[in-house]
């Protein structure tokens, strides 16, 4: 049995690329906390290291392939008022909300953002990994595996040629595809989805499916927001049926999502900037269930960042969109 060294978030420090190891992570400054905090936790000077939430774990129960159906995964529950433990089956969660919660889902969409290239004319393998649309319709910012310049042109599949306009520190690029090119519609033909490091095989079709959830539907991601991958159909709508509402917010899930905590105080560890949208029927929604007393269940840490980066400027909430680096 293979034993490892995870953190909160179940993750070997090891997954993550050099290239990204190597950004700068850490604030000069811990930020302030807004809400919640005494004046005695504000004055604690002892630093809150990762060891901390270090536990051991047996790698091999890191699934390499989704369960079938997708909703039979297991689900742990916390009451949160005597930290009793209970084991339930996903497909269960409906029996453990109640009519007039409020479900919050990201409905994000992950792009097959992966592409293999060459350099020209030198012929060296590099691997594109899109990041998020820049200033123009066909510039990319992207991560780039394998050592590019600028001015430097890549071959991708079916014989596109690209150009690397700015090169900069840790394998981060911006990419010119040609005029004319619909980079998205391209990335579906001829992308690899870009699955966490921890999966350790090569992707496959059906991975077009499985790592995505059923209620996605705007493409900007590159990693699923991988609470809501338990989800289906007839799970949504017996929430329906139970008289739990669902809502959705859009945060696209970028490659920072793996960066590693290099900070030896993890409070001064820098989050990458993530584009969010809260629409106004959301808002509408979240508003009307606290003022009536119902619970809102925000799934996932994805859904969770934009209600809190919304939740800064007051409450109730107003719609919203931009980049959150909360």
């Amino acid at each position: 049995m293979a034993m490892a060294s995870g953190s909160a978030s179940g993750a070997p420090r090891s997954w993550p690329s050099a290239a990204t190891a190597r950004r700068r992570s850490c604030a000069t400054t811990i930020p302030a906390q807004t809400s919640g905090t005494s004046t005695r936790s504000r004055a604690d000077s002892r630093p809150m290291r990762l060891e901390d939430f270090d536990y051991p774990f047996d790698e091999s129960l890191i699934a390499q392939h989704p369960i079938e159906p997708r909703d039979h995964a297991r689900l742990l529950v916390v009451d949160w008022r005597s930290g009793a433990l209970a084991h339930h089956r996903f497909d269960e969660l409906p029996t453990l909300l109640l009519p007039n919660d409020l479900l919050v889902l990201n409905d994000t969409q992950v792009i097959p953002a992966r592409l293999p290239g060459r350099k020209k004319p030198s012929g060296g393998k590099v691997e594109v990994l899109l990041v998020k649309r820049g200033g123009d319709a066909n510039q990319w910012h992207a991560l780039v595996r394998g050592h590019v310049r600028s001015g430097q042109q890549v071959e991708l599949p079916h014989g596109v040629l690209a150009s690397v306009t700015t090169a900069g520190e840790g394998g981060h690029a911006v990419i010119t595809f040609p005029g004319g090119v619909d980079v998205l519609a391209y990335a579906e033909k001829a992308g690899q989805m870009p699955l966490p490091p921890y999966i350790h095989r090569a992707p496959v079709d059906d991975d077009r499916v499985h790592y995505q959830t059923v209620f996605a539907r705007r493409p900007g991601a590159v990693a699923a927001p991988t609470a809501g991958l338990h989800f289906t159909e007839p799970l949504l709508r017996a929430f329906t049926a139970k008289g739990v509402r669902t809502a959705y917010v859009t945060l696209h899930v970028g490659p920072g999502t793996f960066k590693p905590v290099t900070c030896e105080d993890i409070r001064r560890h820098v989050m990458d900037p993530e584009w969010y949208e809260l629409p106004a029927a959301t808002a509408k929604l979240v508003n009307e269930t606290r003022a009536a007393g119902g619970r809102i269940v925000a799934v996932g840490t994805t859904t969770v960042r934009v209600l809190e980066t919304t939740a800064k400027n007051g409450l109730p909430l107003d719609a919203g969109a931009g980049e959150t680096s909360l």
